[in-house]
């Protein structure tokens, strides 16, 4: 039987702004991916993101344009020939994925040959405000193990020092969402070394990257907006240290597993983050969490409503979604 492939629009409300160097948002727009066979139905989710120049309605588009091969049966490896990396990929080869292990019974852990999902230790974000405010939101997160301090290039380090004061033994990454140059980055990271910054993720922008080559750096160093997709690891590894690995960078899990094997080969740490989604976007990626040395899927608790049985984080431990909700 044809399958049927639906792509929409889903909006959800967040609990307060999130701010980060590049703008702030009070509405996380998601792509909800269903595609049918008949008797069964798999979910993906996806997050158009203005960086990489995506929009809802070219994503939605995108999909569009290849309804016909999915509708007709296409199957994961040939949605990387007819699809580019992007969060249109990644919407339908989660659903591809989560579509198969309803089929077969066999759940998407199981036939990659992982061992079952445990909860894994997430970053809790504070976003970007003024000292003050970023040391009052810290206040309430001072037993969680990791935290995931957001800043821009207007004084980073009184910010993570206001931080690090309110909240002293969780780990920390520091994110400036590539707003450094070089020079600010080589006059900062001494302090924040004395701050115990254990990670700092992506602080020059992407086309900038060539400065770290030969770069002393004193904190180990994420790839985010640079890191992509497999062909980009041989060059990161001689820059960074860390892989930020997100699905709707990926364009799937299909792709984010093929990066695992490749970066440990090139001797890149792992991390898996995510933007700002519902557990649906994050229950895929809890599989490549089990792989990483930091985690930031901490997306659905900046939502007013999340998904019914999805992850549920306590306390910056994040527990997969309930059986049956994905994979």
């Amino acid at each position: 039987m044809l399958r049927h492939l639906s792509a929409v629009h889903v909006p959800f409300r967040l609990k307060r702004p999130f701010r980060i160097s590049r703008g702030t948002k009070s509405v996380a727009d998601t792509i909800f991916v269903v595609i049918h066979d008949g008797e069964h139905e798999g979910r993906g989710e996806s997050v158009p993101y203005a960086r990489y120049n995506e929009t809802i309605d070219g994503v939605l588009a995108q999909i569009e344009s290849v309804r016909g091969e999915i509708e007709a049966g296409c199957d994961r490896e040939r949605l990387m020939e007819i699809m580019p990396p992007g969060a249109g990929r990644n919407a339908i080869d989660c659903a591809l994925w989560d579509l198969e292990a309803k089929r077969t019974g066999i759940s998407v852990v199981d036939r990659i040959g992982w061992e079952p999902l445990k909860p894994v230790d997430t970053a809790i974000t504070i976003g970007l405000d003024t000292p003050e405010n970023m040391a009052a939101a810290a206040h309430q997160l001072q037993n969680a193990p990791l935290l995931k301090v957001k800043v821009d290039a207007s004084d980073p380090v009184a910010a993570v020092r206001a931080v690090r004061e309110t909240a002293p033994r969780p780990r920390m990454i520091v994110d400036p969402n590539e707003s450094w140059s070089i020079e600010q980055l080589a006059s900062w990271q001494q302090q924040l070394v004395e701050l115990r910054v254990d990670l700092l993720e992506q602080p020059l922008p992407a086309d900038r990257d060539g400065d770290l080559e030969g770069f002393e750096a004193l904190i180990p160093l994420a790839a985010d907006e640079s890191g992509h997709v497999t062909d980009d690891l041989a060059q990161l590894a001689r820059r960074y240290d860390y892989v930020n690995i997100k699905l709707d960078k990926t364009g799937g899990l299909t792709t984010a597993l093929a990066m695992v094997e490749a970066a440990e080969r090139e001797g890149l740490g792992l991390m898996i983050g995510c933007m700002v989604s519902s557990s649906l976007s994050i229950a895929p990626a809890m599989i490549i969490a089990q792989r990483c040395a930091f985690v930031d899927l901490d997306g659905p608790t900046w939502l007013a409503d999340d998904l019914a049985n999805g992850v549920v984080e306590n306390c910056g431990s994040m527990a997969p979604p309930e059986a049956g909700f994905w994979g």
